[in-house]
């Protein structure tokens, strides 16, 4: 080949999960916070394997400060050195998850893709699945295992069915600008979004056989759209779960939507960033 071809990066795309409690959100923040992005990790775990240029992660879904992920998506570039043949799958996944020990992230899995791949702009749809823990009077009652990882709404059961009901309406192609946040980096976006499928389900909580004799319940409220505006998620949920409160009937929820104006969104009742988990990003 070519000495211009040995110098051309070899493009990856790869899964990663990550506990999101100890981050300020996915994406990179300045190296003088407090909190980190996850993807300064990420990046810094990259230059240890010694690339010839900064590796930089383009990461397919934002997720938000103590928003949790199962599976996240980003491609990235690596240039090596001329002479030195680019890295197998398995070498990149081994390599980074080593440098990324100390911290609750892993890379699931790695694969070489064409250089015209892009891991937010290729992505068909994202899976998000919300965890809501039924039963604790008060927050103390969270079990330790699930602490963080699990919204406990107060004030008693939840009225699944009208929830499901409630769920309705927001599933199609909709303008979501109640749904969406105030900020004006979320007002610069279209707000017209398409929910493919919302499901609330029971669902296992961690080691939750071991505490059955509480009556705890765990349901999860699963969510999947090509796209999401900034906390159109748990701003969802938390209109849903206001609904199997008796707060809001099922077809205000048809009305939020209709207003079409963030500042309607009744006030407390976002979901917490703590219950969230990205589940999936689809190709």
């Amino acid at each position: 080949p070519a000495p211009a071809m040995l110098c051309a990066p070899a493009r990856y795309l790869v899964f990663f999960q990550y506990l999101g409690t100890r981050y300020s959100g996915v994406t990179e923040t300045k190296s003088d916070q407090a909190l980190l992005g996850v993807q300064n990790y990420l990046e810094e775990a990259a230059q240890k394997l010694k690339p010839s240029a900064p590796i930089k992660f383009h990461i397919s879904s934002r997720t938000d400060s103590g928003v949790h992920a199962l599976a996240n998506a980003a491609h990235l570039d690596i240039h090596r050195a001329p002479g030195k043949a680019a890295f197998t799958a398995q070498q990149l996944l081994q390599g980074l998850n080593h440098h990324l020990k100390p911290e609750p992230i892993r890379i699931l899995s790695a694969q070489r893709v064409p250089s015209t791949f892009h891991a937010r702009f290729c992505a068909l749809s994202r899976t998000y699945i919300y965890r809501l823990l039924l039963g604790c009077a008060h927050h103390s009652q969270i079990p330790v295992f699930e602490q963080d990882l699990c919204w406990a709404p107060a004030g008693g059961p939840l009225d699944i069915p009208a929830m499901r009901e409630a769920g309705k309406f927001l599933l199609g192609t909709h303008d979501f600008s109640t749904f969406r946040s105030l900020s004006p980096e979320a007002a610069a976006q279209s707000p017209v979004r398409t929910l493919l499928q919302l499901q609330i389900q029971p669902a296992p909580g961690l080691l939750s056989h071991h505490y059955e004799h509480r009556a705890l319940e765990f349901w999860e409220v699963k969510v999947q759209g090509r796209s999401f505006l900034y906390r159109q998620v748990r701003r969802m949920v938390g209109a849903l779960v206001a609904v199997g409160r008796g707060k809001l009937s099922p077809q205000h929820i048809r009305e939020l939507l209709d207003m079409r104006d963030p500042r309607a969104f009744p006030p407390c009742a976002m979901a917490p960033a703590s219950g969230l988990f990205l589940k999936s990003v689809e190709y």
